[in-house]
């Protein structure tokens, strides 16, 4: 089944790392023709500028135009209104230094991309990372780290041997006579989490506990409690609702991280 083509209304901080910059502009077409979003174009700017940046062209200028494009931005413009028209210089964030990466784009590079980030900001090693970044890069990859000795490391039968033939990729960072090898590889798609939410019956249903549910053989004769409705207090009263899947991480860039 196509996946039907994204709008400024169904763009997201994640979806919008998955379009380039004439997308964007395509995007925006709509915007003369919808009052909806022209009222409310700030808050969908906020969202293209998580993955692009953004400049408006105050003297669209052949000179201005040509300085932007040199620069690798790519020059578009837009319809306001019948008398206002933009001109924008767009141009997508690289994803070239380690506080670079967010939840948000983590999951749209490969495993090769992410060893070639890691290979060009650091020579510390894994631990030279701080945990945030850690944690973000963790999010979108299994990853796995061995430190050997220079010709240990491509034992045959080994650790090394292995994770490759697995469908790791690997950044090898020599430390002196030894070589930490950070091993790599994209984690599946798992589908988003949602919260289940339970109609008025099944609220209205206090489900049994049977965490201290005696055994047939220990079974205590004697006559159950039956509560009424004037009984219940918020001490023995429940509800319950079930959330599917892991929780869903809507965390921010973590950018503010100094460069390696």
């Amino acid at each position: 089944m196509a996946q039907k083509a994204l709008t400024l209304k169904t763009l997201t901080k994640n979806t919008v790392w998955d379009v380039q910059e004439n997308d964007i502009f395509r995007m925006l077409e709509s915007v003369e023709k919808d009052a909806d979003i022209r009222d409310n174009i700030r808050r969908y700017t906020d969202i293209i500028r998580v993955a692009f940046m953004i400049e408006e062209l105050q003297e669209p200028s052949s000179a201005m135009k040509g300085k932007f494009e040199k620069t690798g931005y790519k020059i578009g413009q837009i319809q306001i209104d019948d008398n206002t028209k933009m001109t924008l210089a767009l141009k997508k964030r690289p994803i070239s230094r380690v506080t670079d990466l967010t939840y948000e784009n983590i999951h749209h590079i490969t495993a090769a991309k992410l060893i070639e980030v890691l290979d060009r900001n650091f020579g510390g090693g894994w631990e030279s990372l701080s945990q945030s970044v850690k944690d973000i890069i963790e999010s979108g990859f299994d990853i796995s780290t061995t430190t050997l000795p220079k010709d240990r490391l491509h034992k045959s039968g080994g650790m090394y041997e292995k994770k490759v033939a697995d469908g790791y990729d690997v950044l090898e960072v020599v430390k002196g006579t030894w070589v930490e090898a950070i091993f790599a590889k994209l984690k599946p798609e798992t589908e988003k989490p949602r919260l289940k939410l339970m109609s008025k019956n099944e609220e209205d249903e206090i489900p049994e506990d049977d965490y201290n549910k005696p055994d047939e053989d220990d079974i205590i004769d004697e006559e159950p409690t039956i509560l009424g409705d004037d009984d219940i207090t918020e001490d023995n009263y429940r509800t319950t609702f079930e959330i599917e899947g892991e929780p869903d991480e809507e965390a921010e860039s973590m950018s503010d991280f100094g460069d390696e």
